[in-house]
């Protein structure tokens, strides 16, 4: 039995080294799995059902939802005004426009649920205006890429949802315990803009003096972006109430997209038909790889391999925090080369029941989880949005990842904490 499972993660390491896709590798090797453990006739009634039972689920109508609800917000235009919203109030303080574009990231985040369509729309309004200003590609480049991924942490974050659905979390309680960590990911990206801005004044002008009736155009700006304000209000206020569920505020917020952008003739049938054929494609590879993650952890549970690693971690004499810790540098450097929803469903089904056999708290966990994701969405080689910054602004990737760089530190900084301090996750949740 040892030989067999050892053959089926050198498949899977194999066929992920060769550039097969992640879904089609965890089928694979699960399927081959089973066939060694339980013989041809469980992988034919495994394939038979699986597709169907792991996808019918009334909880995944939340990850098309927010999804569609981001591809018509990052299409209609609703980023532009909350950039200059935020922007209008920092436009006095030095960096104001780096810091601005954090602000709005983390507004946008709350809107959108998704990183890359965050990540491309704020790159395609911010990078100009900050060129236009003055400032070093070094900072413009990196606040761009690390405020996307603000998206991963703050709800409706798809990830959050899809670690709900894998471990039987609640999402309502997930989504909510997102919140402070993403705001407190922010905070410490604005104090790392100021640090550098204090510390190399070259990168960042000086600012200039404001317009007449300055006290007024701020909140003419935040007048002009109410309409996002008010739909991130909806969704987040309704799920934190209990007066709807998140597959309910899903649908509430793809709808409130939809007439935002229709009732202000932000988007046409060729921008409607794009958001839909975007967000069903997205949604495509996610579902696959539920499919492939759900053939992979029956092979998982019929070998037994999670309650094993279970009883071979508890004979190791360390205390929980240090063995956690290590589980921790497992996920940043699986976040070098894998993809963040791979990760989720390739890791939980080994480490989860793992974690609660050291009694930690689920909600905390998926919170420390998500973060490690956002910490891969901007390392190399691999960093996604380092990537579609890069696309968006047409500069060179190592230009890319040498800007992001300072904020990496910071996110390893906020990791600790977090690590440190599960209260600043548990503590919103435990009000609901």
């Amino acid at each position: 039995m040892t030989f067999e499972i050892f053959s089926v993660f050198v498949l899977l390491a194999g066929l992920i080294t060769v550039g097969t896709p992640i879904a089609f590798s965890m089928a694979i090797s699960g399927a081959i799995g089973l066939w060694l453990v339980l013989g041809p006739m469980a992988v034919l009634g495994v394939l038979q059902n699986t597709s169907y039972r792991s996808t019918a689920s009334f909880l995944l109508v939340t990850v098309p939802m927010f999804m569609l609800m981001a591809e018509f917000m990052s299409r209609s235009g609703i980023a532009t005004g909350i950039f200059q919203a935020a922007n209008a109030f920092l436009r006095k303080v030095k960096g104001g426009l780096a810091i601005g574009t954090v602000v709005a990231n983390a507004v946008m985040a709350a809107i959108s649920g998704s990183s890359t369509a965050t990540t491309a729309a704020m790159a395609s309004v911010a990078l100009p205006e900050m060129r236009r200003h003055g400032y070093d590609d070094r900072l413009s480049l990196g606040v761009i890429s690390v405020s996307g991924t603000l998206a991963i942490m703050i709800p409706p974050s798809i990830p959050l949802i899809l670690y709900g659905v894998i471990t039987e979390t609640s999402i309502g309680k997930l989504l909510i315990a997102g919140i402070l960590p993403g705001l407190l990911t922010a905070v410490g990206y604005c104090v790392a803009i100021w640090l550098m801005v204090w510390l190399r004044p070259e990168i960042a002008p000086t600012p200039k003096d404001e317009p007449s009736t300055p006290t007024v155009r701020p909140v003419r700006q935040v007048i002009g972006a109410w309409d996002g304000l008010l739909l991130a209000g909806i969704v987040l206020g309704g799920i934190y109430s209990g007066a709807i569920t998140p597959t309910e505020a899903s649908a509430i917020g793809a709808l409130g997209a939809f007439l935002i952008a229709v009732f202000y003739r932000r988007i046409g049938i060729k921008g409607l038909t794009g958001a839909i054929d975007s967000a069903t494609r997205i949604c495509g590879v996610i579902f696959l790889i539920v499919i492939g993650a759900m053939i992979f952890s029956y092979f998982l549970s019929a070998s037994q391999v999670s309650r094993n690693l279970v009883l071979w971690v508890e004979q190791i004499d360390q205390p929980v925090m240090i063995l956690f810790c290590i589980l921790l540098v497992v996920y940043i450097c699986l976040g070098f080369f894998m993809d963040q929803l791979a990760i989720l469903f390739l890791t939980l089904p080994l480490f989860f029941p793992l974690v609660m056999s050291w009694e930690m708290d689920p909600i905390w966990f998926g919170i420390i989880v998500t973060k490690t994701v956002e910490i891969g969405l901007i390392t190399p080689p691999l960093g996604m949005n380092a990537y579609v910054a890069a696309s968006a602004t047409g500069a060179p990737i190592e230009k890319v990842f040498r800007a992001i760089f300072p904020f990496f530190i910071v996110d390893v900084v906020i990791l600790i904490i977090l690590v440190a301090f599960p209260q600043i996750s548990l503590w919103l949740p435990g009000m609901m």
